[in-house]
């Protein structure tokens, strides 16, 4: 694990985003509450929150910061793409004040979200699918902001 005790505590926040496909009946099923494990995308917004306090269980040399805020939310894409899957934009944002970024807590929260909808959904739509799961952005620490272009 790399030594960050001599680094300056500054305010730091990373975004990260993960997209699952799914099919129409699928989201469909989400929006009217019909998913028979419950409310998916409440259940996956806890999760998300969850994956990422754990962060540091999970990735190895990853350094147990204080997570000041986690923010999960959702944006349903109920148009078909060209292989007729509809889509969920998961966006996961992580905060802190510390010598540490907080990147991959981001985007673990938004890859924890992701699995959650499809562990919820799986009895409906096996053939759903996650992609783009990224940073979208970083702030704070010696260099400064990052945004994907």
């Amino acid at each position: 694990m790399v030594d960050v005790s001599a680094k300056d505590s500054t305010e730091r926040a990373a975004t990260a985003q993960a997209t699952v496909f799914l099919q129409p009946e699928t989201l469909e099923k989400i929006q009217r509450g019909k998913i028979a494990k419950g409310d998916v995308l409440s259940v996956a917004q806890v999760a998300g929150v969850m994956g990422a306090k754990k962060t540091p269980d999970l990735i190895p040399m990853c350094h147990p910061i204080l997570l000041t805020s986690v923010d999960i939310s959702f944006k349903e894409n109920p148009q078909p793409d060209s292989e007729g899957r509809c889509s969920i934009t998961i966006t996961a944002t992580a905060k802190t004040t510390g010598p540490t970024g907080v990147e991959m807590e981001a985007m673990t929260a938004a890859s924890v979200a992701a699995l959650t909808i499809y562990d919820m959904c799986k009895a409906v739509d096996r053939g759903m699918s996650f992609s783009d799961i990224c940073l979208l952005a970083k702030s704070g620490g010696k260099s400064g902001m990052f945004t994907r272009r």
